[in-house]
């Protein structure tokens, strides 16, 4: 059978419940904001890790703050890849759902990796001012398997791109090779591609967090103008890093498929040379430009991730198949669904992050006024209707099925 019509036949006949261009670009979008925490969970483990090798005080007390940012970006890039990923198994299901089963023993293997590498995140922190010896191993072993991790994504992603080869690794052992262990296919610079970027963001950030405190009386000027010239110098030499790496996987795409001239790929170039370029500036004079440089950097991911989503349809055409072709069926409660609780998860997670913005500008205690009080009660109300709604459509669905 031709891997065309193989394709057709693992699609859901029900077809999508929604017009597939809004689910791509929504899968994009949060795609952005998945890197960009993961990115930051990484980078703040690598540079926590390095600076508590170092003597000096600043370093000490900056790998401390570090470490302390971690917890959190896991737990927004883990909530911010829920979007995505169900974008992916939606609207790319044939071509994901039989790269997962093809490496199924890996898959499984990587919630047992993500569990261990999280819980070696938090005794890692808690240890980090009693025992330095159990936080550095710690760390280490969350390091190793965020990356062992982000591999086996990467290798399921990358799969899925490539159908023509299902079947040899199928049919590789006789009867048929029903392991999950085919762990064949990998691209080297495309998973850097998504690892340097770390170090990037998590340089930027440590522009911000000089920034922030700089108002501070019980922060030093003098370690927060280091901290401050330490991250710039980071996210520098690894965007430069990051250029490289991005040559040599362009140098890796298919000819064919005419990627260097693709808009996006092109804007965001542009991009990431205008950052470069304030990033330059900023390291030379501190305290300059650092939201800017965040925003760009947000601007470039996005680009870039509109132009990996440019790529992946570039593979997917040669079989034949194209998103907008896809059958919908058009569902409009599940979707509306999906939009509210999209937008009430953006109002909670706003106010958590308003609040923590503001609480960390004084010292001691910080007092909320009347308007930040309502809007964390209406969170909260928000919170438990959700619950509630998705608790009596789960009971009504199930009632009406068993009769």
């Amino acid at each position: 059978m031709e891997v065309k019509n193989t394709i057709k036949i693992l699609q859901d006949q029900m077809g999508v419940p929604f017009f597939p261009v809004v689910f791509q670009f929504l899968m994009v979008l949060t795609f952005t904001l998945h890197i960009f925490f993961v990115n930051l969970a990484i980078g703040t483990l690598l540079i926590s890790l390095y600076l508590s090798f170092k003597r000096d005080e600043f370093s000490k007390r900056l790998s401390s703050s570090l470490i302390k940012m971690t917890p959190i970006s896991i737990s927004l890039a883990i909530l911010f890849g829920i979007a995505p990923l169900l974008f992916v198994q939606v609207i790319y299901d044939a071509f994901f759902y039989t790269a997962s089963t093809l490496l199924g023993f890996y898959v499984t293997l990587f919630i047992f990796s993500m569990m261990i590498a999280y819980t070696s995140v938090y005794i890692g922190y808690y240890n980090k001012e009693k025992k330095e010896g159990i936080f550095k191993f710690f760390v280490l072993l969350a390091l190793l398997l965020f990356f062992f991790s982000g591999f086996i994504i990467h290798s399921v992603i990358y799969l899925s791109l490539l159908p023509d080869k299902w079947m040899s690794l199928y049919t590789s052992l006789l009867p048929v090779n029903t392991s999950g262990l085919n762990l064949k296919y990998f691209q080297i610079s495309r998973f850097l591609h998504f690892i340097i970027p770390s170090l990037i963001q998590t340089g930027i950030i440590i522009m911000l967090y000089s920034d922030y405190f700089k108002n501070r009386e019980d922060f030093e000027k003098n370690y927060l103008e280091w901290s401050y010239k330490f991250g710039s110098k980071i996210a520098l030499l690894f965007l430069i890093i990051q250029i490289l790496i991005g040559i040599w996987f362009l140098l890796e795409v298919p000819f064919e498929f005419k990627f260097f001239f693709n808009h996006f790929l092109i804007v965001g170039i542009i991009f990431s040379l205008v950052l470069f370029y304030f990033l330059y500036v900023s390291s030379k004079k501190v305290y300059s430009f650092p939201k800017i440089i965040l925003l760009l950097s947000l601007i470039t991911i996005f680009l870039m991730s509109y132009a990996r989503e440019i790529l992946r349809m570039n593979y997917l055409s040669q079989y034949g198949y194209s998103i907008y072709n896809y059958k919908m069926n058009l569902d409009i409660g599940s979707t509306l669904l999906f939009f509210l609780t999209f937008v009430m998860g953006l109002v909670i997670i706003s106010f958590i992050l308003y609040i923590s913005f503001k609480a960390g500008k004084v010292k001691g205690v910080y007092t909320s006024s009347e308007k930040e009080i309502k809007w964390g009660k209406f969170s909260i109300i928000l919170m438990v209707l959700w619950l509630a709604i998705v608790v009596l459509l789960g009971i009504i669905i199930t009632i009406k099925n068993i009769s």
